[in-house]
């Protein structure tokens, strides 16, 4: 009689080494989709950066205002361009938020919506908080509060004077604290 050798494998073998391979694939892509989520919103908080670098570039060379609005027509300074074109979203492909809060070209706000809220700063345009699951959006805002102006020198009478009165001040509040 021949020995008849079992060729191949079990059904039961074939099934857990299937199962093996699910697992390690489900793990693999969430993985994968967790690391693809922070390069979106790193590359959104990039581009909102960018916003605000190009806004305060145009703010300090435009009379101390800043762009009107998202169109790369506004964002042209004597002849060159700050931001060329509008930064969008990565997964959405919409451009970002742009607004002037005030109602005038002496502020703006500038938002994305992140998909890891520990990397957003705000939790409405412009409402700023400290990182936590309600803080969905990354925000930037205005730099400059006024346009710089520069004081006339005071003379050294009044310059004296105010020393005299600091000094004035500063040893009334030593006096008291060693009471």
């Amino acid at each position: 009689m021949k020995n008849k050798k079992n060729k191949g494998f079990t059904l039961f073998e074939l099934l857990v080494s299937i199962s093996i391979i699910g697992i390690l694939t489900a793990l693999a892509s969430v993985a994968f989709s967790g690391a693809q989520k922070k390069a979106r919103d790193a590359r959104r908080v990039q581009d909102i950066k960018a916003i605000q670098t190009a806004a305060e570039q145009y703010y300090s060379q435009s009379n101390y205002v800043y762009p009107a609005d998202r169109s790369s027509a506004s964002w042209i300074i004597n002849s060159q361009s700050v931001l060329s074109i509008f930064p969008t979203d990565p997964k959405t492909l919409t451009t970002y938020t742009y607004t002037h809060p005030d109602g005038t070209n002496s502020t703006y706000c500038s938002c994305a919506t992140v998909e890891n809220t520990n990397n957003g700063n705000a939790t409405a345009a412009c409402v700023f908080a400290v990182p936590s699951a309600s803080t969905t959006l990354f925000c930037v805002k205005n730099q400059q509060s006024r346009p710089f102006q520069q004081a006339a020198c005071p003379r050294k009478a009044d310059a004296k004077a105010a020393d005299d009165d600091v000094a004035g001040i500063s040893g009334k509040f030593f006096r008291q604290q060693n009471r």
